[in-house]
């Protein structure tokens, strides 16, 4: 299988399997010099580990992180950054039934289409599993962001869960570490408990749409055509597991607009021009405008379910399938610090091509 690694000048590579010993990622092309440690990933490796609150699957995992090569003396050394995360409560035997069945929904019969072989243990590398090591890149990649912009700030959150959305008008992102589904609005976050438990009793998943933004970009970062700053974003966002749309700004909204309505008009302020809108998320021409960037995805419903749902074998004998096994209910949940992570990546991606392209020279406005 090939296709394992992301990213241009800051490259990650992921590794490993959901029910294997452990899994990773190879990050590369983090500058020297930085300081990095273990304690510095872990807080967000917490946020993203499973069976944290009812909502999730209760897979136990600490997901602790280790860094085994790319540090010295507590401080980057510009070569290849090795992290490793062990898995500690796999239960292979769940999955024991689908060994020669394929669920619907998931990728078990393309990765079998495709390899004529595949790992029925948790998916394998279709696992959500599989994003604790982006979360991990992420988290270094914070790091080195923390140095060379360090008013950026990337925050993810969950806007709809179903057909349920929040009310933007009582959005405080103060609430978002508040609530188990990383809601900025706590009416809502009332709501979409009450419908989850009623969606797990019934043997049901849903799902749901992350918005992340980050704010403290500059401007400048990403390139015409083929390097554009927003389609590596929603390439990277649509690499997740269980990602079925992406949209920058206003995104498929802006269909429904008129040109009137959509231009964000432009003015001179104290620090140079500003923006009357954002209707572009951040981005015109595929390069940042010093907005905040904006981005959405829709993550599809949990497929594994306790519902029987009509399948095929490797043999190709019909058969009701029910997955057993822990899984979430709303698989949204645990993808806001996977959003942020990817946001962090491609960012400090672009900001290593711009730096090599341009230097950081800019056109003066003003």
């Amino acid at each position: 299988m090939s296709f394992n690694t992301f990213g241009h000048i800051f490259r990650v590579t992921t590794w490993g399997e959901s029910h294997g010993p452990a899994l990773g990622c190879t990050v590369d092309g983090v500058p020297p010099g930085v300081a990095l440690a273990e304690a510095d990933i872990q807080p967000w490796m917490d946020k993203r580990k499973p069976g944290q609150n009812k909502f999730t699957t209760q897979r136990k995992e600490p997901d602790e992180v280790r860094i085994l090569s790319g540090v010295f003396e507590g401080v980057t050394t510009g070569t290849p950054i090795q992290l490793m995360i062990e898995n500690t409560d796999q239960r292979s035997k769940d999955y024991g039934d689908i060994a020669q069945a394929f669920r619907p929904g998931h990728a078990d019969i393309t990765y079998h289409q495709k390899y004529g072989v595949r790992d029925y243990r948790g998916g394998g590398r279709s696992s959500a599993r599989e994003t604790a090591a982006r979360v991990a890149a992420g988290a270094v990649a914070r790091a080195v962001l923390a140095r060379m912009v360090p008013g950026l700030r990337i925050t993810g959150y969950m806007v709809q869960m179903g057909v349920r959305g929040i009310d933007r008008t009582r959005v405080d992102l103060a609430e978002v570490e508040r609530n188990p589904f990383w809601c900025p609005d706590p009416v809502a976050a009332e709501e979409w408990a009450n419908y989850l438990d009623e969606l797990r009793l019934s043997h049901n998943s849903v799902g749901a749409v992350i918005e992340v933004v980050a704010e403290g970009v500059p401007a400048g970062l990403g390139a015409p055509l083929y390097g554009k700053l927003d389609s590596d974003l929603a390439s990277a966002m649509m690499s997740i597991n269980a990602v079925k749309a992406v949209e920058i700004g206003d995104g498929m909204a802006s269909a429904a607009l008129t040109g009137v309505e959509n231009a964000d008009e432009i003015r001179m302020g104290a620090n140079g021009p500003e923006f009357l809108s954002n209707h572009a998320g951040g981005i015109l021409g595929g390069i940042s405008t010093g907005q905040p960037v904006v981005c959405r995805f829709a993550v599809k419903p949990t497929s594994s379910i306790l519902t029987p749902r009509r399948t095929v074998n490797v043999k190709g004998e019909e058969l009701d399938l029910i997955t057993k096994g822990r899984h979430d209910p709303c698989v949204g949940i645990r993808a806001v610090p996977v959003g942020e992570a990817m946001m962090a990546c491609v960012l400090l991606d672009h900001l290593l091509l711009d730096r090599g392209q341009t230097g950081g020279v800019r056109g003066r406005i003003g």
